[in-house]
């Protein structure tokens, strides 16, 4: 089965189970992957809709941060939710030690000495680590190798 075929299947159980907040969540997931199949006119595959659903909690990070500087708790908790339903979708997060040794292994296979062979590196891990790592703490790691 598909990625988006069982988020379908999840929203079709949170209708019969009546559970608005979950089915309200699960359209604006499916809304945006037909958005983008629609833009790039082709059906997207698991990893085109990983990187939607990552685009999507990334939204929802900054929006939890902003509501929470504005004293909106009730927001927040609802983007919260909305994240948390996101993240059950990506696959098993690597480990700190995982995600060192994956960086640790593309420099290595790229021959990246500085600063200046971030970006090669950058795309062998991101097709590597695509939904498994946060990509931000992933460039934050590695250019800290890079420059020292």
């Amino acid at each position: 089965m598909t990625l988006k075929a069982h988020v379908t299947e999840d929203m079709k159980a949170a209708m019969r189970a009546k559970d608005p907040q979950r089915l309200e969540a699960l359209r604006l997931l499916l809304a945006a992957i037909k958005q983008r199949e629609v833009d790039e006119r082709r059906d997207l595959a698991d990893a085109d809709v990983l990187a939607t659903i990552e685009k999507m909690i990334k939204q929802r990070r900054d929006s939890i941060a902003q509501f929470e500087a504005g004293g909106r708790q009730d927001l927040a908790r609802g983007e919260a939710f909305e994240m948390e339903l996101l993240q059950s979708y990506l696959p098993a997060q690597l480990s700190e030690a995982e995600v060192e040794e994956a960086v640790a292994a593309a420099i290595a296979e790229a021959g990246a000495t500085g600063p200046q062979g971030m970006g090669k590196v950058m795309a062998l891990l991101k097709a590597r680590l695509a939904g498994r790592a946060d990509m931000g703490q992933v460039s934050a790691l590695l250019k800290s190798r890079l420059a020292g």
